[in-house]
């Protein structure tokens, strides 16, 4: 019966943290969890407070930073042409043995087949699979 209890007081500290948003619930909810899964052996009440608070402190002092320093990292755009790598682009000029023109992420890029040796006519569209400089290497969709 223990072990039911602390899983439903790990339930609400896991929602009431929903809330807050500062990890401090959340490591109240793994400590309760944890202690849940020692009440399964039938300890006494003592040592499950004991492993509560204790667990509940390693909780916070071990896991706790390095879920913080994780959400406190700015999320990284990458605005570096090989971001376009994979996208989708539309040839304007035919691509032949002396390259061509795609259209794509809004703007005219100069484009060469993948493979030289085949010419892509205009309006067929292309995925981006490399860019070498200022150039798309570009394959013909299937």
């Amino acid at each position: 019966m223990g072990a039911l209890i602390w899983f439903i007081v790990a339930a609400g500290f896991a929602l009431l943290e929903l809330g807050v948003g500062e990890l401090t619930l959340l490591m109240l909810a793994a400590g309760a969890l944890t202690t849940s899964g020692v009440a399964l052996f039938d300890v006494p009440l003592a040592a499950e407070v004991a492993v509560f608070i204790a667990s509940s402190l390693l909780f916070w002092f071990f896991l706790r930073p390095r879920l913080r320093k994780r959400m406190d990292k700015p999320l990284v755009l990458d605005e570096t042409p090989r971001a376009l790598v994979g996208s989708r682009a539309e040839v304007v000029e035919d691509i032949g043995p002396g390259g061509g023109q795609v259209r794509f992420d809004g703007s005219l890029w100069s484009a060469r087949a993948l493979d030289p040796a085949k010419t892509i006519p205009a309006g067929s569209h292309v995925t981006v699979y490399d860019i070498d400089g200022p150039v798309a290497v570009v394959w013909k969709e299937s």
